[in-house]
């Protein structure tokens, strides 16, 4: 057996590969071929890092390592051939190391115990959960008087708080934020609000609400799957998927969590409720407690999966 990287012509073995190994596991939604070419035709694209094995001529097994992320994946094989596995996962693992990565992550349905139960023999950890929420507009609170609050739209002026705001949620450097922000292919950057303190005290939060009639209605995705959710803060440089009436937002002090919270989330809801949205969307991981606990009341939970993650040494 051998291990080869990408070749032009292996989408269609790919999916077939990952659709026989994993249509019996919960929730399963098979791949398609065209699924398969967006990734490996997207910019970026790195074909020395997706592993294919070989035996006899035949592809029986891939991996893929997504090492602008930090992501790798499950090792997916043919019946018969699990010898594969550890060998296409160590050539995963070697690559990350080869690129300079310090950690990697994973994130898999809860209910896929087989394969999180494989990544956690190999040393990855739960890191935390990230929670899917969803909201009836007319569910939420409206705020008549917001204590001397102001709610403008983010300056690039701004960007250096967003990022402190951000310390141990916001993925992308300092020095990427503000690209990630004002240059999006997928939204404007007017879709970033700031609460202003009181009596001048300087920005204590940050949000975001995003409005496109063509993105996925919340309540028709599927809330276990293991989906970033685009715009949520926690998921730059991450594959997500685009979900219409997304809400998400940080704060600079844990005290300022429900206030701001509050003053974002009514501007906001009139804002995409004027537009397509009908039902608001929201992402937030548990290791953001202060977040967390506003999402948890004021959003209605829809489901969670957990993320490991694996310091490289």
């Amino acid at each position: 057996m051998t291990v080869r990287t990408f070749q032009p012509g292996d989408e269609r073995t790919q999916a077939a590969l990952y659709n026989g190994a994993a249509f019996a596991l919960p929730g399963f939604k098979p791949a398609t071929e065209d699924d398969v070419r967006r990734r490996t035709r997207a910019r970026g694209f790195d074909p020395g890092s997706r592993f294919y094995a070989v035996e006899n001529d035949q592809v029986v097994g891939y991996c893929v390592l997504e090492a602008d992320q930090g992501r790798i994946g499950y090792p997916w094989c043919l019946k018969g051939y699990e010898a594969a596995v550890e060998e296409l996962f160590v050539a995963a693992l070697t690559a990350a190391r080869e690129r300079g990565l310090r950690k990697l992550l994973t994130a898999y349905r809860r209910d896929w115990d087989a394969v999180l139960g494989f990544f956690a023999a190999r040393g990855f950890q739960k890191a935390r959960d990230v929670v899917n929420y969803a909201a009836d507009p007319v569910d939420l609170p409206t705020i008549a008087d917001r204590g001397g609050k102001l709610v403008r739209r983010l300056t690039r002026a701004d960007i250096p708080l967003l990022a402190e705001m951000g310390r141990g949620v916001i993925r992308v450097p300092d020095e990427q934020l503000e690209r990630y922000v004002f240059a999006s292919p997928y939204f404007p950057a007017e879709s970033f609000l700031v609460v202003d303190g009181a009596h001048g005290t300087g920005p204590v939060a940050v949000g975001v609400g995003l409005d496109n009639p063509n993105w996925a209605d919340v309540k028709k995705v599927d809330p276990l799957a293991p989906c970033f959710r685009m715009g949520a803060f926690g998921t730059e440089g991450l594959n997500s998927k685009r979900v219409n009436g997304l809400f998400s937002y940080v704060v600079i002090k844990p005290e300022h969590a429900l206030p701001a919270g509050l003053a974002l989330l009514a501007e906001i809801n009139q804002e995409l409720t004027e537009g397509s949205v009908a039902t608001l969307a929201a992402q937030c991981p548990t290791d953001a407690p202060h977040l967390l606990n506003f999402y948890a009341r004021y959003f209605k939970e829809q489901g969670r999966f957990p993320v490991l993650e694996l310091e490289l040494t």
